[in-house]
């Protein structure tokens, strides 16, 4: 009984103690919330904590009834956007914008792409004056290329040439009284000269019957430097104003590259331009104060143009079926922004330096920042059919084919890309194709392996059109592979429609006119065609038609050009293509292996004993003639 009393005076002074001691620390423990209390408990709470491979454990130490509360988390201010505009200034690009190219305001790290320009017609070949106030560039506003000016303080639009002819690439003298410019007759293009006061009529620069085009003025002298193809093929020349007699020097003078698109430097102390070799596109960087010493290359692309403190090379890129934008440092040519992809092809840039005028600064601040406008918008006839979902062919309206069929899911999309081209050619030039969709059972020829007119989602354009002159190619190259480019003729060669061809183009036919340097090489090189073109690659891009590239015969093989193929993928390679419209028994095929098939055969039974052949010798008589006695009587 004493020893009862005793275990339970212990205990009331053991609890006793723990409400004393115990009470102030349980205070301090957090509450238990109600996800806390619905965890499970024993075996079923036996849980890894999994941490990612940043995350990181640090002891908290436990509340304290006298520490002084925290301070409360304040963020950085806010990177000012429109400050680092007008510090570094800012790109106008002439982007493809929907159905027409458009002017944009844009910075790599702190402007979207924002409109500039949003109307419905062409803005193309931007520049910015020397003082940073006024815009020059090419419009078809009035339904003819002539230049514009943009005030960017105002944001006053004034028209300065009204012709038929086709002018655009204007570039700025040093004072910014002048314009330099290209202009195509018809026939021919050449380089002039326009006075912005209007005193006079513009001046022809240039005469030569060679295309003449893409002018740059140094902004720290007087010459003029623009691509020509005077001496057979696209060169960098320039041309010295105070010299009359011998104005024009061929500053290039590379007969291996196809050398375009020269653009000055701020100082006028050094001139970048491209240069195009067996599908490589450098940029090469020329100075002046050393004019005898060959250019050095500078990074990689198709439009320079320099930053504001001429350290920097920003470049167009431009690759088989997209184009973006990339800088690199223009003394050793070190990447210095990487590759980004733009929604539109580029028709011309120009970097505007800060602090931007108040016209322009307003579009950094609320600009129309929306994407360009879809135009492939598929729209499915027939439903997948169940379980496979497979999809159907769809007979194209109006079109001679020998399948004139394609996948449901791109029909719509070559719909809608024949009647642009038949407006903007002014004639329906997809009317009659080659091919459209091909049967799985159709003979197959060599050129056919993997081909994607089997899919459905891929078309021909009809041949006789390069043949009839209404077509025609240019050959590029781009990561080893050989692409094309098509260009279709205006209807109307009175300068509505299409712009002139700057480039040398691929002439096929050659290989039959008993040159055996362009039998080898499948063609040649041919001065680019007179006239007004409409750029079908480009224009197909927009609605997600793109090209394929020719197989690696295609120099000996002519099926194997594929010069005239269009295809939309949708993201598919060609395997998971074919399975969207064929079973998959249709696609698998026998592959033929050789087997063996033993034969008994009947063998003699018991032992074999093996003899050899032994030698027996023979006596051979052979006569031998000896004399003979016969007595006489």
């Amino acid at each position: 009984m004493r020893r009862t009393l005793l275990l339970a005076l212990l205990t009331l002074l053991c609890v006793a103690v723990l409400a004393w001691f115990g009470l102030p620390y349980l205070q301090q423990q957090p509450a238990v919330s109600a996800a806390q209390a619905s965890l499970p408990t024993g075996d079923a709470a036996r849980v890894t904590p999994s941490l990612k491979p940043a995350d990181t454990l640090t002891a908290s130490p436990l509340p304290s009834a006298t520490a002084t509360p925290a301070a409360p988390i304040t963020l950085a201010d806010p990177i000012d956007l429109e400050a680092n505009l007008n510090r570094e200034g800012l790109l106008v690009l002439a982007m493809r914008d929907g159905l027409y190219s458009h002017l944009f305001a844009y910075h790599p790290l702190y402007l979207p792409l924002t409109h500039i320009t949003d109307t419905p017609w062409d803005d193309i070949t931007p520049a910015i004056s020397p003082d940073g106030t006024r815009l020059a560039f090419s419009s078809r506003a009035n339904g003819y290329w002539d230049l514009y000016i943009i005030n960017l303080v105002t944001g006053e639009r004034t028209r300065l040439t009204d012709t038929p002819d086709y002018e655009a690439s204007p570039s700025w003298s040093p004072d910014s009284q002048w314009l330099v410019y290209e202009r195509f007759n018809g026939v021919n293009s050449d380089i002039y000269l326009l006075q912005l006061d209007g005193a006079q009529e513009p001046i022809q620069l240039t005469t030569d019957p060679a295309m003449d085009h893409s002018p740059a003025w140094a902004q720290q002298g007087r010459q003029i430097a623009f691509t020509s193809t005077r001496s057979g093929d696209e060169d960098i020349w320039l041309a010295d104003l105070d010299n009359v007699d011998d104005r024009f020097v061929n500053l290039s003078a590379n007969a291996r590259a196809r050398d375009r698109s020269p653009v000055w430097s701020r100082d006028g102390s050094r001139l970048a331009w491209t240069a195009e070799s067996d599908g490589n596109r450098q940029l090469m960087v020329w100075s002046a104060a050393a004019p005898s010493q060959p250019a050095h290359p500078a990074g990689e692309g198709d439009v320079p143009l320099w930053s504001p403190d001429n350290s920097l090379l920003f470049s167009e890129v431009r690759l088989a079926n997209e184009s973006g934008l990339a800088a690199y440092q223009a003394a050793d040519g070190h990447p210095a922004l990487r590759y980004t992809r733009l929604p539109g092809a580029l028709y011309g840039m120009t970097w505007v330096t800060g602090p931007l005028p108040a016209w322009l600064a307003g579009f950094s601040r609320q600009g129309n920042q929306s994407p360009p406008p879809l135009l492939a918008n598929p729209v499915l006839s027939n439903f997948p059919i169940a379980p496979t979902g497979r999809m159907s062919v769809i007979d194209l309206p109006d079109v001679s084919a020998p399948q004139p069929k394609l996948h449901d899911a791109v029909d719509e999309v070559f719909n809608d890309l024949r009647r642009q081209v038949g407006l903007e050619t002014g004639w329906d030039a997809l009317s009659s194709l080659e091919n459209a969709f091909t049967a799985l059972t159709t003979p197959p020829t060599p050129s056919m392996e993997n081909d994607w007119l089997y899919t459905g989602r891929a078309f021909t354009l009809n041949p006789l059109l390069l043949s009839a002159g209404w077509m025609t190619i240019a050959h590029e190259n781009f990561g080893g592979q050989t692409y094309w480019r098509i260009y279709l003729k205006a209807r109307f060669q009175d300068g509505s429609m299409g712009k002139p061809l700057h480039e040398t183009v691929w002439d096929l036919n050659a290989r039959y006119a008993g040159d055996p340097r362009a039998y080898e090489t499948g063609g040649r090189l041919a001065q680019p065609p007179p006239g007004y073109w409409i750029d079908l690659t480009e224009l197909a891009a927009r609605y997600s038609w793109g090209r394929t590239p020719s197989l690696t015969n295609w120099r000996t093989f002519y099926p194997a050009i594929r010069y005239n193929m269009f295809v939309i993928s949708g993201g598919l390679d060609w395997n998971a293509a074919m399975a969207q419209i064929y079973p998959s028994e249709a696609l698998a095929t026998t592959t033929p292996m050789p087997t063996y098939t033993l034969i008994p055969r009947d063998m003699p039974e018991g032992t074999f004993t093996p003899t050899l052949p032994t030698r027996t010798p023979t006596i051979t008589q052979v006569p031998t003639r000896r004399p003979t006695w016969t007595p006489l009587p």
